[in-house]
């Protein structure tokens, strides 16, 4: 099983990143997926989630109206796009797979997002 991030990197406040999540090993379609992060000194926060049946969707309070996540099942790949970053959003980004019929739940390495002028 893998879970890959990429899109993370350095973007000045107001910009917009879209962070990508490849996934390998298991049955994607059947899985919810979720974005994580971790800001320095600060506890892994979940950010959104995208169903697997329906893709209906969730986000953080704080991101709301600024972030996107969707999934393109065919490319076993989730998304996070970002518009309006903040000096806030700076953190590492984790992609989250889980199951809760089959009982299962993966990791991916993360990936960077640093907000700054």
């Amino acid at each position: 099983v893998q879970l890959v991030e990429s899109g993370g990197g350095l973007v000045q406040p107001g910009g917009s990143l879209r962070l990508s999540c490849a996934a390998s090993g298991f049955t994607f379609s059947r899985y919810h997926m979720s974005w994580y992060r971790q800001a320095p000194g600060k506890e892994r926060e979940l950010v959104a989630t995208i169903r697997s049946a329906g893709g209906s969707t969730n986000y953080a309070d704080s991101v709301k109206g600024r972030f996107t996540i969707s999934r393109d099942n065919a490319k076993n790949t989730v998304y996070l796009q970002m518009n309006s970053l903040k000096p806030e959003d700076t953190a590492v980004y984790y992609c989250y797979a889980y199951s809760t019929v089959l009982g299962n739940n993966y990791w991916g390495q993360g990936t960077r997002v640093t907000v700054s002028s």
